[in-house]
């Protein structure tokens, strides 16, 4: 029996699963994964992930198997999920935080169906209207969160302030900062920009006695740039905005490899060059920013892009373990009590 800090592990979700799982569960071991003392909790078909730990030493050693008969398809509606979906490997591994055998899920399965089973089995916290999916992005001083990236089309003004409570929780628990910047993601920074719905969520945070550091307005340029440290959208906007900076990112690199592989010359200097040209992959390479968060359940999930690498999968499960090592939970707790106390005192409507 496992002991200590349990990561419960949907072994079958994602394009190339379980490989892909097991091999970025063995990177993470290898690498920034070393000096934590997490166990994972692997579901799936126990004799194909079997066989793959027979090449994973470190995560064979760390780790229990709990065989699901089925999986989830990755293009599977939610409905159809809820449906069949009771007892395969995304369920028992969300079920596995419920029951409080593990701290946090991750799954790169399908995200409809990961929301919707989140959603029945783990339920939302009380006064949240709808859970939002938060991405870490890279900036130019750092890192951003975005939220929400893709787990609701569209967002009223009270579920936008929601999603900027969620996501300053998120960023303070994550990133060990006191005072993240918070904006709503607009089409200009001017008071008078903006629909209807962003500019009473405006009014909404800029009221607000919480005590969160809300600037107002962003810029899409501004996600990249370090604008602000916590971004809020609703999930049809921020979805697009994610895609085009993860393609972004993929034609850039090929760029640099084309363009450094043209001619001997280039070949020459990119070798005289080549840690600078390292360090900027690694900087542009989106699997380092892999690992998106629901928030707003009684418990963490975390997904994994589907068709992420090892590397990619690696850096899901550290933001999995930051978030278990913190009072995250907690903190949101506090801070929804004191957004619903003071909607209640000033008559907001949602």
């Amino acid at each position: 029996m496992l002991d200590g800090l349990i990561i419960s592990i949907d072994a079958m979700g994602g394009d190339d699963a379980p490989d892909v799982v097991i091999k970025g569960l063995e990177y993470f071991l290898k690498t920034t994964g070393k000096q934590r003392k997490a166990r994972f909790l692997l579901h799936g078909d126990q004799a194909a992930i079997n066989t793959l730990l027979a090449k994973a030493p470190l995560t064979k050693a760390r780790s229990e198997i709990r065989h699901s008969d089925s999986s989830i398809e990755m293009d599977a509606k939610p409905s159809q999920a809820l449906r069949r979906g009771k007892g395969s490997s995304m369920w028992n591994a969300i079920q596995s935080v419920k029951s409080g055998e593990a701290e946090i899920v991750v799954s790169a399965g399908n995200t409809g169906a990961l929301m919707a089973m989140s959603m029945m089995i783990l339920k939302r916290k009380q006064g949240v209207q709808r859970p939002a999916l938060a991405a870490s992005w890279p900036n130019e001083g750092g890192t951003s969160v975005v939220l929400d990236v893709g787990a609701n089309v569209d967002a009223d003004a009270g579920q936008l302030t929601e999603f900027a409570v969620l996501g300053e929780a998120f960023y303070r628990a994550l990133y060990k900062t006191d005072r993240p910047r918070v904006s709503l993601l607009n089409v200009g920074t001017e008071d008078q920009k903006g629909n209807a719905v962003i500019k009473a969520a405006h009014e909404r945070l800029s009221e607000s006695q919480l005590g969160l550091n809300y600037i107002g307005y962003v810029e899409g340029s501004d996600i990249s740039l370090g604008g602000a440290e916590v971004i809020v959208t609703d999930g049809f906007t921020g979805n697009i905005a994610l895609k085009t900076a993860e393609g972004t990112a993929k034609l850039v690199g090929r760029y640099m490899k084309d363009a450094l592989q043209g001619s001997w010359w280039s070949k020459f200097t990119a070798f005289l060059n080549m840690r600078a040209l390292l360090a900027l992959k690694k900087r542009i390479d989106p699997s380092g920013f892999n690992g998106a968060v629901f928030l707003g359940l009684n418990g963490v999930v975390i997904k994994s892009h589907g068709g992420t690498d090892a590397k990619g999968y690696a850096n899901a499960v550290n933001i999995a373990i930051g978030l278990a090592e913190s009072d995250f939970l907690q903190t949101i707790d506090v801070t929804l009590e004191a957004l619903h106390d003071e909607d209640d005192n000033i008559g907001f409507i949602k």
